[in-house]
């Protein structure tokens, strides 16, 4: 009986079984360069304003407003009603308690560029 020779990997399949190259991360300070180098403006200026609006945002969101940001998105909080889950470890039964999360809705605009 002959045995057939085990075959070997492609290198196509080698490279596929890799881990996908992930984007970079832009820091916050890269954009706030930026803007502040289009604009005219110190760095210290252009974090003090975005500073600002970062913290008014999050005022109106604790009160409950939307917050639109055009050609981003919306962003608002969505009450989450308390449920029974499961705990993975074990398998008992838990109770997940009620909370708010920040949602964001994208822009058609942005969909659209992306």
């Amino acid at each position: 009986m002959a045995t057939k020779p085990a075959a070997k990997k492609a290198p196509a399949a080698a490279a596929a079984a890799k881990k996908p190259a992930t984007a970079p991360t832009v820091p916050m300070s890269k954009l706030i360069a930026e803007l502040a180098e289009k604009h005219g403006m110190s760095k210290k200026a252009a974090t003090e304003l975005f500073g600002d609006f970062v913290e008014l945002t999050v005022k109106n969101l604790k009160k409950g407003n939307k917050v639109r940001l055009t050609g981003l998105g919306i962003l608002q909080v969505r009450k989450r009603a308390a449920r029974m889950g499961r705990n993975p470890a074990t398998g008992e039964a838990i109770k997940i308690k009620a909370s708010k999360k920040v949602a964001f809705r994208v822009a058609k605009d942005l969909k659209e560029a992306i």
